[in-house]
């Protein structure tokens, strides 16, 4: 069986990171989703798919599934780039460029 371990991104509607924090396990897909004919959801023969696990770290994550024998892949979650500024930036004029005719 087939694993990822992740690290969730910061949700867009939220200013906080505090979901952001722990590492996720969750089952790769062993079927495809497809929409259902009458009333259009979309549905899945896999009902692994529902189940995700969280860990405080990547090393407890991974132990957790060497020691069910599964195969799994890491991916490395984006790091914030924090740009330091000053307040005063916020209000600095910048020209606009100069039309060339």
């Amino acid at each position: 069986m087939e694993v990822k371990i992740y690290r969730p991104s910061k949700s867009a509607m939220q200013s906080g990171r505090a979901k952001s924090q722990d590492w996720v396990l969750e089952y790769e897909l062993k079927s495809a989703r497809t929409p259902e004919s009458l009333m259009g959801w979309t549905s899945s023969s896999d009902t692994l798919n529902q189940v995700k696990l969280k860990f405080p770290t990547l090393e407890k994550a991974s132990a957790f599934a060497e020691g069910k024998g599964w195969g799994y892949t890491i991916l490395q979650s984006h790091e914030r780039k924090i740009v330091p500024r000053n307040y005063v930036d916020n209000f600095k004029y910048i020209p606009p460029e100069e039309a060339s005719a």
